[in-house]
């Protein structure tokens, strides 16, 4: 297994931000406004991710008494990373697409305008929960042994 790096988030945020683009350039329209606080959501997964990254690096680490991480625990909060960078990326794509619309049309359209600042806090909302599940990845990593190196060298 090998740990997420931005550039594998990046094409799947593209290519959702294109989709979404034109999609709200055929259909705005008939669409409902966003809700100023869509994206909020994210930010509370971000949080949430953040934390518990926090609590198992200090465990990992042994920073902290108590029980040591099991490894199918470790396991499941790397999925959970990687999964959460992913959705991170598709949303991040998804909101800077509206903003791509509504931004220009936002001059001659007032439900544009309204929706300038949806995208927004969705944009940076999706940003955190990238950072946040990255962080929760590199959390995750062991520290390195010496001893495991040693015996890497000898053979």
């Amino acid at each position: 297994m090998r740990f997420t790096q931005p550039r594998d988030l990046v094409p799947a945020g593209v290519l959702t931000a294109v989709v979404v683009h034109l999609a709200f350039r055929l259909f705005y329209g008939d669409l409902v406004p966003l809700p100023t606080l869509a994206g909020v959501t994210l930010l509370v997964l971000a949080i949430a991710e953040t934390a518990l990254g926090f609590a198992l690096r200090a465990r990992i680490r042994r920073t902290t008494p108590g029980r040591v991480v099991q490894a199918l625990s470790a396991a499941r909060a790397v999925a959970l990373a990687k999964a959460s960078s992913l959705l991170g990326a598709i949303m991040l794509g998804a909101w800077l697409g509206v903003l791509a619309y509504v931004l220009p049309e936002s001059g001659q359209v007032e439900a544009a305008k309204s929706d300038v600042p949806s995208a927004v806090i969705g944009a940076v909302c999706a940003a955190a929960l990238i950072g946040a599940a990255l962080w929760l990845e590199s959390c995750c990593r062991t520290p390195d042994d010496p001893n495991d190196q040693r015996r890497d060298g000898a053979r």
